[in-house]
């Protein structure tokens, strides 16, 4: 059974100690591919080093956080630019988006930010992965003038409602990113999956955190993207093996590596 991590943070300092084992529990899982959204111009070092070490299993995104975006937010695009330019070094543009729920001081710059990356994505021919907390609104406002445009991409950690879900649907090429909050006890997201068809779903953990059920309170890793599974299988009804199939190669296509 194949598996795909679509996001994770592995190259952040919580894995520094053991991510030799953590790899080793991923590969134990099913996991063959990790994918590793960029935060800002000071995780492209890690990240880069990390998905040289696992060359072929672990692949980088380049693109600045939502979070990162403060007032000199366009020195730090000026770097993700400059990386860009270097043919084939990443397989996507992420993580990128909005986030209004810690601090609305640089909305402006956030949309601004989120907008300029997404004509870098239509110029490199590149996915898009997308951070949206309480800002479906503002994130949708940015992306409708690409409607009829080749961008493609994945809402990541979606936990929004079903009508948030049907927008994002319109957008043919567009998938929906399911980690372990699929698994809280209080989370909606079971009932919203029920609208949303497999081929639109791919797993991910967003390691280090968001740890899934029975692990939650851990610190979340590759290999727990089996129990986002386990549960999403039970949702759709549908045996396991099927579940990752399908989402396994709905998150190959996107990044381009399944035609």
């Amino acid at each position: 059974m194949r598996l795909i991590d679509s996001h994770s943070h592995l190259f952040l300092e919580e894995f520094a100690e053991d991510l030799p084992q953590v790899m080793e529990r991923a590969r134990e899982a099913g996991v063959t591919h990790i994918f590793m959204p960029n935060i800002d111009s000071t995780t492209i070092e890690s990240m880069l080093r990390v998905c040289s070490a696992y060359k072929g299993y672990c692949f980088p995104m380049i693109g600045l956080h939502p979070t990162s975006v403060d007032a000199g937010y366009e020195k730090e695009l000026e770097i993700v630019a400059e990386e860009l330019s270097s043919p084939d070094k990443y397989v996507a543009i992420g993580e990128i988006g909005m986030d209004l729920y810690w601090d609305k001081t640089f909305r402006k710059e956030q949309e601004l930010a989120l907008d300029k990356q997404f004509r870098w994505a239509l110029e490199y021919d590149l996915p898009v992965v997308i951070h949206c907390r309480e800002a479906f609104d503002c994130i949708y406002k940015v992306l409708e003038p690409y409607r009829n445009t080749p961008l493609r991409g994945i809402f990541h950690s979606f936990t929004g409602t079903r009508e948030e879900a049907a927008r994002i649907m319109e957008f043919s090429d567009f998938l929906i990113g399911i980690n372990g909050v699929v698994t809280f006890k209080k989370s909606a997201l079971p009932e919203v999956l029920k609208n949303i068809p497999l081929e639109r779903i791919v797993l991910e953990t967003d390691s280090p955190y968001l740890t899934p059920v029975p692990n939650r309170g851990k610190r979340n890793e590759s290999a727990y993207v089996k129990d986002t599974l386990i549960k999403v299988s039970e949702v759709y009804g549908e045996l396991p093996e099927k579940v990752a199939q399908v989402t396994s190669e709905n998150a190959l296509k996107v990044f381009g590596m399944l035609k």
